[in-house]
């Protein structure tokens, strides 16, 4: 527990500079001081999600303006994630991830005070360049502060506080909206931000600095394009059309910036990402697999039409439903992490990848609209429980995969991961879902899919889910591969 003293302590010789070991006697106070910065930018998503149209006739704007204050966010933070992970590794993470959340907190009460959309928009914006440091270093700062032999049981935690921040950010803000108003949706987040500060303050160790090194301004400014027109193009796309002037230019932006950015990295003393830690089969296998898990849980975003337009239950109705997905990963995340450390870690990740495909095999094939709450809340229940089995046992096989002084650009690896998986997936597997529906009417919509008959709404999720399936069956056949570099590297 935090503040036991009477724990032993743990020495580990490390190779950065000033630093000749690690005391792990604080490891609780760390986790629940990286805890908090967790818990307020998961949070922070879903509580803003439900403010949306509140904020559309309060603020006099439309529904295409007022998105923005969730596109820019997210386009902010999944720039900044790798620049703010090499920082993390060049001065000490703990300096970037407190800066970063006293941002993020002051921020917050100034979106709250916005007197316009355009106002909120650009606090947002710094909002986000707080969350982009915090998302960045806060699975580096756990990792540094636990034994190998409990790491995947510290990120288990850490996973059931991001469920627990995406089951109570749509009911806390429904409650705040309804008897305070949409302002009280950014203030919420100072007190948090502020109690984060003060036991970062006092329980984050400095780690080491490491003299010398430069940060690489090129890297950071190609990347950050390359993301940028990528992230605009999967955004847009969708309205303008995949074939329109406007999405292939963004895409061949994207493409251009990004082959700058590898031109520049191995040409670079000191680069922004260190190409080589892809030569680490444990690595590069770990985050595609993350990459293929968060696409496919996109698939939470088709559902709100099948049990709302197909089923016709109410908005309140589709979230309890849907609280079944982070429930199930919030139960068993901590008990996955704990198993990784005593049996390794991608043993429990490809259970969980093989439950995930048990899943979406068993929507494909049994999803019918006379289903009740009950019985659907059962049949989505396998792929919730699948992420919770994967994620904190693969994040601890990338964490541990890594030297030392890399685990700042690891983390920030694995949090863009989390964002590009979710933004390609939200773009693919919507237009995916929209074409199968299509294909199952006898006359096309024009894009009015949500309006589609019931029987079509049915078979579009079908078709979908067993789309999605063969997708998870590739990141199973990775994952089978992953066990075996394990085995090799324990010398199993």
């Amino acid at each position: 527990m935090p503040g036991n003293t009477s724990e032993p302590v743990i020495v580990e010789p490390v190779a950065l500079p000033n630093v000749t070991a690690v005391d792990y006697r604080r490891k609780w106070a760390v986790l629940a001081s990286v805890g908090m910065g967790v818990f307020l930018a998961t949070i922070d998503g879903t509580i803003v999600s439900v403010a949306l149209p509140t904020l559309v006739e309060q603020l006099h704007t439309d529904l295409p303006t007022v998105q923005w204050i969730t596109l820019a966010y997210l386009l902010v933070v999944t720039v900044l994630l790798l620049g703010m992970g090499r920082l993390g590794d060049m001065v000490g993470k703990k300096r970037p991830y407190m800066i970063g959340m006293i941002l993020f907190g002051a921020a917050s009460a100034l979106c709250g005070l916005a007197p316009n959309i355009g106002v909120l928009i650009a606090f947002r914006v710094v909002q986000a360049v707080g969350a982009a440091a915090m998302q960045a270093l806060g699975t580096a700062i756990v990792t540094e502060a636990f034994p190998p032999t409990e790491r995947g049981r510290a990120l288990g935690i850490s996973g059931l506080l991001v469920s627990a921040g995406i089951l109570t950010g749509p009911v806390l803000g429904g409650v705040l909206i309804d008897s305070v108003g949409w302002r009280a949706i950014f203030f919420v987040n100072v007190p948090i931000a502020f109690f984060g500060i003060f036991l970062i303050n006092h329980f984050v160790p400095a780690g080491g600095r490491r003299p010398g090194q430069r940060f690489d301004i090129p890297g950071a400014l190609t990347l950050g394009i390359g993301l940028a027109a990528l992230m605009l193009a999967l955004t847009f796309g969708q309205t303008w059309g995949w074939l329109d002037a406007k999405t292939l230019v963004l895409l061949v932006v994207s493409a251009v910036f990004i082959a700058l950015f590898l031109a520049v990295e191995l040409r670079i003393a000191q680069p922004m990402v260190d190409l080589t830690l892809f030569r680490n089969p444990q690595f590069a296998v770990s985050l595609t697999m993350a990459v293929l898990v968060f696409i496919a849980l996109s698939s939470r975003n088709i559902m709100p039409f099948f049990i709302e337009n197909a089923q016709g239950h109410t908005p309140t109705e589709v979230g309890l439903i849907l609280a079944v997905w982070p429930l199930m990963t919030a139960l068993i995340a901590p008990g996955a992490g704990w198993l990784s450390d005593r049996i390794g870690s991608m043993k429990i990740s490809l259970l969980g990848l093989v439950v995930s495909l048990a899943g979406y095999l068993l929507m494909a094939f049994l999803l019918r609209l006379e289903l009740t709450p009950p019985l659907l809340a059962l049949l989505i229940a396998p792929t919730g429980a699948g992420v919770g089995l994967f994620q904190s046992p693969n994040n601890s096989a990338v964490m541990g995969s890594v030297p030392r002084e890399r685990l700042g650009l690891a983390s920030g690896f694995l949090a863009l991961t989390r964002n590009m998986g979710q933004l390609v997936g939200f773009a693919v597997v919507m237009a995916l879902w929209a074409s199968r529906v299509d294909a199952h009417l006898d006359m096309p919509l024009a894009g009015d899919i949500a309006s589609a008959s019931p029987a079509a709404i049915v078979a579009g999720t079908q078709d979908t889910s067993l789309i999605l399936a063969v997708l998870m069956g590739v990141a199973v056949m990775l994952g089978v591969a992953a066990v075996r570099i394990e085995r090799q590297g324990s010398g199993g």
